[in-house]
């Protein structure tokens, strides 16, 4: 149980620093704006998108109702889902179809570790 709870911490920490990073560069940095329109996105989008991420970056690391931990899960799941799609659509490079995919990987081993935790308790 303690290397299970390490695991979820270690893959919880990293994905949300992965997403609070890019949460607050999509305000700070220019290139990212060029990005958002890139992919066809508005501006508006960018700014939504900044604001999820770092309320969802909150919701995953303070304790609060499971049902809610579980919507967090689903809105990163989808975010890195649509990541990869829309930079696969655009045909960028295989590096910015396979970052979204990893961290969606990370973000599965948080989610499954915090299942089993669940479990224990």
């Amino acid at each position: 149980m303690k290397k299970l709870n390490i695991l979820y911490w270690i893959t919880t920490g990293i994905f949300s620093a992965m997403m609070l990073f890019s949460g607050i560069m999509y305000f700070v940095n220019p290139d990212m704006a060029q990005t958002f329109d890139h992919l066809g996105f508005p501006d508006y989008f960018r700014i939504e998108l900044g604001i999820a991420k770092i309320a969802g970056v909150i919701l995953l690391l303070i304790p609060t109702a499971k049902r809610l931990k579980e919507w967090v899960y689903a809105g990163f799941t989808i975010n890195m889902i649509s990541a990869a799609i829309a930079h696969a659509s655009t045909g960028d490079p295989f590096s910015a179809i396979l970052t979204p995919i990893a961290l969606f990987g990370v973000l599965a081993v948080s989610y499954v570790s915090r299942y089993k935790l669940n479990q224990v308790n």
